[in-house]
């Protein structure tokens, strides 16, 4: 079990946590417990419990007149842009008014890019012109939200190498640009990140961390052959929850991250688990 978790990307420390849990109720189980609930079932539950333990409510300090502000960030290639719009577009679904910030503004598609997810969700761009200030822009957009009847404000930023210091000072500025438009602190700061990263994707969210005070995960490109174990790694040792999960390119191809549904798929399996069976997520069958 502990080397298909390894294999899983679930990572070292995280996987002996979890066998280590399971020794412990398994020696603490009566010998009819143990007939009628396979390890694989308290496995599961470890694995719950400590997504349960990483979970907390957006941050405080939007009064119910002012709109939430949420920012998304991550390195490049993470598919951002992309997950702004389903975030979008699922607010929308739930009778939101959205309104997106294109603070992208070094790559020369992405407000095009922002602009045509805005125009399939019927969501607002402010934006500004190319390699204009990104702060600037989050501040003009938290600003239009506050004169017009808008819910959440959703910010978009350029990717940027976790390693890259003066970018991921950048950031921090721009997150500040926001939050003084806003008068309050920022309601979400995402870290959206590939599925297919792996553990890099931790190390990600670590110095992501250090930088902004995150206060959930999106986690990217769960269609293709990522494992997801990643997950357990992020909200076991950075106690960060995890919001979203995209599993495909299209608009609904994304939902709200239910522990027990997604464990229920990393761990599907009849009876013990191997590496193959937990790098198998069927996510869209599951929910």
């Amino acid at each position: 079990m502990e080397t298909a978790l390894i294999g899983a990307d679930v990572g070292v420390a995280t996987a002996e946590k979890l066998i280590s849990k399971l020794k412990e109720k398994l020696e603490n189980s009566s010998e009819n417990d143990t007939k009628t609930r396979k390890p694989l079932e308290y496995l599961k539950h470890a694995a719950i419990e400590l997504f349960e333990s990483s979970r907390h409510s957006p941050r405080p300090g939007t009064s119910p007149s002012q709109p939430e502000v949420w920012l998304i960030v991550g390195v490049n290639g993470v598919g951002k842009t992309t997950t702004v719009a389903k975030i979008a577009n699922d607010l929308k679904q739930k009778g939101k008014t959205v309104v997106l910030g294109a603070a992208d503004t070094f790559r020369a598609a992405a407000v095009g890019q922002l602009k045509a997810w805005a125009e399939r969700t019927n969501c607002t761009v402010i934006s500004g012109s190319e390699q204009s200030d990104p702060g600037s822009v989050a501040f003009d957009t938290v600003k239009h939200a506050k004169t017009t009847p808008t819910d959440i404000a959703i910010i978009d930023t350029a990717g940027r190498l976790h390693t890259k210091a003066n970018l991921m000072e950048e950031l921090r500025k721009i997150a500040k640009s926001a939050e003084k438009a806003a008068g309050h602190p920022l309601a979400e700061i995402l870290l959206v990140v590939d599925a297919t990263n792996g553990q890099n994707a931790l190390q990600q969210a670590r110095l992501f961390s250090d930088i902004l005070p995150i206060t959930g995960v999106v986690l990217s490109k769960l269609d293709g052959t990522a494992k997801g174990g990643i997950t357990l790694a992020i909200a076991d040792q950075l106690k960060l929850p995890i919001r979203y999960i995209g599993i495909g390119e299209g608009l609904n191809d994304f939902q709200a991250f239910e522990a027990s549904t997604f464990v229920d798929a990393l761990f599907e399996s009849n009876d013990t688990p191997n590496t193959s069976e937990l790098n198998k997520l069927n996510l869209s069958e599951s929910a």
